[in-house]
């Protein structure tokens, strides 16, 4: 989504000129180093936001291949091999002495040494070594779950899909435990995959006297106040606060309009600024400010 985008561009942008700092912004025990040092603190400035993101994408692709690929490829193995052995495939076959070596071992281990269960097992191992050698098998898992959640979306896009998903939806949510958790999560995943009338919208940079007058925080708009909340709080607007670093996290409060006021920034900026808590300033000096009106939170 572009809150992910944008964090993401905010978090390297912040590592890059941290690292950028070493040189710009010297103190005085810092002239006093090596220039090799400086230098080094420099290169680190310079790859360590590619390294991370690198680190990210590979933990991303290993999570996916093990709990995802892996489970459909070991399916895929077993229903090769069931059919190898039913219909004796020639491939695969164990020739005799490979049968009764299999047999011994099992009778040591207490398994069912009969020959056709010995033949199904050296079956199974062959399919398992085959499928080894040839690396670009374990793609297959990956590619048939990427299918498998492509025809999943078309089929839930239509009128019996949508059906289906709420008759599974209604049965599940009925089971204890599931009812308070299940709910919760299908919105934090419309949040962030879902289409664009059901994820949130930043369209603004706000700031705002939070947590207390005086003190002011930067904020996201995400829309006017619920309309059942008008009567309690007035003609409000709902200002998404993130914390500093992370701004995944953070609070949301339903400030007066009149208290709110808008600064000339793009959430890229903002998010930048707010990820590196305060270091990485926007470029072009200090905005001016300005009252929300009803008519901009509307747009």
């Amino acid at each position: 989504t572009e809150f992910i985008k944008s964090v993401s561009s905010a978090a390297r942008s912040f590592l890059y000129n941290h690292g950028m700092q070493e040189l710009r912004e010297v103190t005085s025990l810092e002239r006093k180093r090596p220039s090799a040092g400086r230098f080094f603190f420099r290169g680190i400035g310079v790859i360590l936001p590619s390294v991370l993101m690198l680190w990210i994408l590979v933990a991303a692709f290993r999570f996916v291949d093990g709990n995802i690929a892996e489970p459909i490829n070991a399916g895929v193995r077993f229903i090769v091999a069931s059919v190898a052995v039913t219909t004796d495939s020639m491939e695969f076959r164990p020739d005799e002495a490979e049968i009764v070596i299999e047999q011994a071992r099992a009778a040591k281990l207490g398994l069912d040494r009969s020959a056709p269960t010995a033949q199904s097992r050296l079956v199974h191992a062959n399919v398992a070594a085959w499928w080894a050698a040839r690396w670009w098998l374990n793609l297959v898992g990956l590619v048939l779950a990427v299918a498998a959640v492509y025809v999943l979306g078309r089929l839930v896009g239509g009128f019996l899909g949508r059906r289906l998903l709420a008759a599974f939806e209604s049965g599940l949510v009925a089971v204890p435990g599931i009812r308070q958790v299940y709910p919760a999560l299908k919105q934090i995943v419309e949040f962030l995959f879902g289409g664009e009338r059901k994820q949130l919208a930043f369209n603004r940079v706000v700031m705002i006297e939070y947590p207390r007058s005086g003190l002011w925080s930067m904020g996201l708009v995400t829309g006017d106040a619920a309309k059942e909340l008008a009567p309690t709080v007035g003609d409000c607007v709902t200002v998404f606060v993130p914390s500093s670093p992370t701004p995944f996290t953070g609070w949301t409060v339903s400030v007066p309009r009149s208290e709110v006021r808008e600064v000339p920034l793009s959430i890229d900026e903002a998010l930048r600024y707010l990820v590196s808590a305060g270091v990485v300033v926007p470029s072009g000096g200090r905005p001016e400010t300005k009252h929300v009106s009803s008519q901009s939170s509307t747009q």
